[in-house]
């Protein structure tokens, strides 16, 4: 196997664990529910879309935040494509994929034909332009040549993926980041919030999803 492919472990419930990190993909109560709290309310969506809007995310994982967001653009009504770029260093494989989002009845034939569609690079649909950057985000994300309104920061947990947290490309997520842009992520680590901080956003603790007691949302300061 590709060392760049990650491997897996799964519950008994269908939830893809990363053996690389030890480490869930998504939520072992809800997935679905928990990308809706944590990245869509927590960047204020859908209320905020508009035509054009982007959104960049550190981790696609599975492609479930993807998945979730599309539908509620697609549900918007909201003319021309949705852009969405996410930075991943592990990609996982199609059947990967598919058989983790199988756990979610409500997006199979949204993620039918993302799959369907999906290259090494992305997708490009008529209501959605996604770009896939694989590989060290603390590379990548630097070289990226556009901004985003809205970010996801859904790395694996900071002490299990601390690559994905540091202060430097956290700085480089808030230099991607449009005027009065947002960022939401499930961790309330004190130091993900300093750095998010530092890099330009005001950062505010907010209730987390299930068990989680906070989680982080920031707004770019003008």
């Amino acid at each position: 196997m590709n060392d760049q492919i990650d491997s897996l472990d799964w519950t008994d419930e269908g939830v893809p664990i990363s053996t690389r990190f030890d480490d869930p993909y998504f939520s072992l109560q809800d997935g679905l529910a928990e990308t809706r709290h944590v990245f869509l309310a927590g960047n204020d969506l859908p209320a905020r879309f508009a035509p054009g809007f982007s959104i960049a995310e550190l981790g696609f994982g599975t492609g479930l935040n993807l998945l979730t967001v599309w539908q509620a653009w697609r549900d918007s009504g909201i003319e021309g494509p949705l852009r969405f770029t996410s930075f991943e260093a592990f990609p996982l494989e199609i059947d990967q994929m598919r058989t983790a989002l199988a756990a979610f009845p409500t997006l199979v034939a949204l993620s039918a034909e993302l799959l369907e569609n999906l290259t090494s690079t992305g997708a490009r649909l008529a209501d959605l332009h996604f770009d896939l950057i694989t590989g060290d985000a603390r590379d990548m994300l630097p070289l990226w040549q556009e901004k985003a309104d809205a970010w996801f920061l859904d790395g694996f947990s900071p002490a299990k993926n601390p690559e994905l947290w540091g202060a430097e490309l956290l700085n480089a997520v808030g230099a991607h980041t449009n005027a009065q842009g947002t960022v939401a992520t499930y961790t309330a680590a004190g130091h993900v919030r300093r750095s998010l901080e530092s890099a330009g956003f005001d950062v505010e603790r907010i209730s987390g999803f299930g068990r989680k007691r906070h989680m982080s949302v920031g707004r770019k300061r003008p």
